[in-house]
């Protein structure tokens, strides 16, 4: 006698716990349970509030099945629209540098698109670091930890074609109200972006050029709000820039190439 379908049951059970996407999430967590029981656990851990992709080990990236681990970033599918403008802007890139790497999910993503690449990619955080080394590997990947630049080998300097900076850009009296799988899952140091939410956006556009080279492009996410503020940071610190926006995302990019001049303000 065949056993009852399952499906139901878990679309039931995720639905009261308020997954919007029910159905999808059942899809995913059956296709990853081997046995009965493991499917009762990977339920108690999404029903609990972990995110989908935690329970899951892996998030969907611009094709890829990226590795997400505990108390590492989970990338969002509207930076997905970083990594196309990136694409767009300097399709013959050898050089490409993931800051603020998290997962190593943009890295991956550009190097999967570009073909054989140098690609670098670094993080402050242990787990970040250790994460983004598993999603790298197959295509070459460095991974280095550290602050921002100082975590890049010296010889990059003056060579990179692409610099990816998926910052946090979070002002820190918002955390409080993110969704609770951001907040309660996601480590602070990747959420929070300072009184404005642009203190690590100042600090990547400030150095970018130094490592940029001839014609590199340097690509932050920013919100709506913070784009115009985004694109002065950009020009003060030398940046010819622009904003790039998706609408069908809710995504805004600031692209930054060096060599540009601000007009003199008097008095300055």
């Amino acid at each position: 006698m065949p056993l009852p379908d399952p499906r139901p049951a878990v679309v039931a059970a995720l639905r009261a716990a308020g997954c919007v996407f029910a159905e999808d999430e059942a899809e995913l967590l059956l296709g990853a349970a081997r046995t009965p029981g493991e499917l009762a656990d990977l339920m108690d851990r999404r029903t609990r509030g972990l995110p989908l992709e935690l329970v899951l080990g892996w998030a969907g990236f611009r094709g890829l099945r990226v590795t997400v681990e505990p108390g590492v970033f989970v990338p969002r599918r509207r930076t997905e629209f970083l990594v196309e403008q990136a694409l767009a802007q300097a399709p013959g890139a050898s050089v490409v540098v993931d800051l603020c790497c998290g997962s190593g999910a943009v890295g991956a993503a550009l190097a999967d698109a570009l073909g054989p690449v140098e690609l670098h990619a670094a993080d402050i955080d242990p787990a970040a670091v250790r994460c983004a080394r598993r999603n790298v590997a197959r295509y070459g990947g460095q991974v280095h930890r550290g602050d921002l630049f100082e975590a890049l080998p010296d010889d990059l300097r003056g060579r990179v074609d692409v610099l990816a900076a998926n910052v946090p850009y979070v002002p820190t009296g918002e955390v409080g109200r993110l969704p609770a799988e951001a907040r309660d899952h996601e480590p602070l140091i990747a959420l929070d972006g300072g009184a404005d939410g642009l203190d690590v956006l100042r600090r990547v556009a400030a150095g970018a050029a130094h490592w940029l080279a001839p014609g590199g492009r340097l690509l932050v996410e920013t919100s709506e709000r913070q784009a115009p503020t985004a694109l002065a940071i950009f020009e003060d610190a030398g940046l010819g820039a622009r904003v790039a926006v998706s609408e069908e995302w809710s995504a805004h990019v600031v692209i930054g190439t060096p060599g540009f001049s601000p007009p003199a303000v008097p008095g300055r």
